[in-house]
């Protein structure tokens, strides 16, 4: 079992203003962006011979967060779902359908906007993020509230089994909705997704997470229980940074109130369509309140430090593509939060 903090503790105190801590984090690549900036560029170890090793920091961090994720995953909680697997496939397929029915909604609207790619950057960031798998974040909030955790682990675990085949068939099947570059970046990017990206930097490191807590004898595995916590917050706040540095601090310094507007216009409709579907399915199948929390956070929390990581690669050159997916990282967060204090009511007047 993890162990749990002090409720005076620092990382408590972290853990419990996460919603602060990002939007600190979002100040300071606003404010002092450089430090983010070069920790973007990719550095090379190595004299140019036999050994030559380009590290890219949001990589590493990335990788970071969803090994200390897979570490802290409950394996013994998750044989309850093979007696109930009802909730689980309904999350996972409703997480994984949710971008279908959503994202050609928006883009058809934002094509009627006088924009002159018909909104197709914001178009790509959605699907960006819809297409990747549920956020680990959501295991978090599922033990703050109401919810029930061995599903939200299992929906978290599954969707991170697949994302290497249904990352780059996603992106795929709605590629069709843009217009110009974004397309062809897009089409090109989900060609590789699936291996160069789903595999090696999303899943593998989760794996290599859960192998290590099977795996490691008593005392040991309670060591790096202890610091895979501390370990997951400063990297997810350090990548949150270190993404935001590359759109927030040049944008500032030539503001678009209206880019702005529309970034977040978008990121806040689309989070509230998926939790709304979500919470919708799970009333529609009358899924018990911790169960129905659980389903409805799969469906609206996606790894958004996932998405920001591939966008660097697939759209280095539009940076500001990255200001929806940091409203969404926020707005997910903040729907997540209503999400489980709600649960958390019912339980209590019931």
């Amino acid at each position: 079992m993890t162990p749990t903090p002090a409720a005076s503790s620092p990382l408590s105190l972290l853990r419990s203003h996460l919603g602060w801590a990002v939007g600190a984090a979002y100040l300071a690549a606003a404010t002092v962006s450089a430090p983010g900036l070069w920790l973007r560029r990719p550095h090379t170890i190595g004299d140019g011979g036999v050994i030559e090793v380009a590290l890219r920091t949001p990589h590493l961090l990335l990788s970071l967060v969803l090994f200390t994720a897979g570490l802290q995953v409950p394996v013994h909680q998750l044989r309850a779902l093979l007696v109930r697997p009802v909730p689980l496939l309904t999350g996972l397929i409703l997480h994984l359908v949710a971008p279908l029915l959503i994202i050609p909604g928006v883009a058809f609207a934002l094509h009627r906007t006088p924009d002159s790619d018909g909104g197709s950057g914001l178009v790509a960031a959605m699907i960006l993020i819809a297409a990747m798998p549920v956020a680990a974040g959501a295991t978090v909030w599922t033990s703050r509230g109401e919810g029930d955790q061995p599903t939200t682990v299992g929906l978290v675990l599954a969707s991170t089994i697949v994302g290497p085949l249904t990352i780059p068939v996603t992106m795929t099947a709605l590629c069709p909705l843009l217009r110009g570059g974004y397309a062809e970046a897009l089409t090109h990017a989900a060609r590789t997704a699936g291996h160069d990206f789903a595999l090696t930097g999303v899943l593998l490191p989760c794996a290599a997470g859960i192998l290590s807590r099977l795996v490691l004898p008593g005392r040991p595995l309670r060591l790096v229980l202890g610091l895979a916590p501390p370990a997951s917050l400063f990297g997810s706040l350090l990548l949150t940074y270190i993404n935001a540095s590359g759109v927030l601090g040049p944008f500032l310094a030539r503001p678009e109130p209206v880019l702005m507007a529309a970034a977040l216009a978008v990121a806040a409709l689309v989070c509230g369509l998926s939790f709304g579907l979500g919470r919708i399915t799970a009333r529609m199948l009358r899924l018990d309140t911790p169960t129905g929390a659980s389903v409805t956070l799969a469906c609206g929390m996606n790894n958004s430090s996932a998405s920001a990581v591939l966008i660097t690669t697939a759209l280095p050159d539009r940076p500001h593509v990255l200001l929806p997916v940091l409203a969404y990282s926020l707005l997910q967060k903040v729907a997540a939060g209503r999400v489980v204090r709600a649960g958390a009511g019912k339980r209590a007047r019931a």
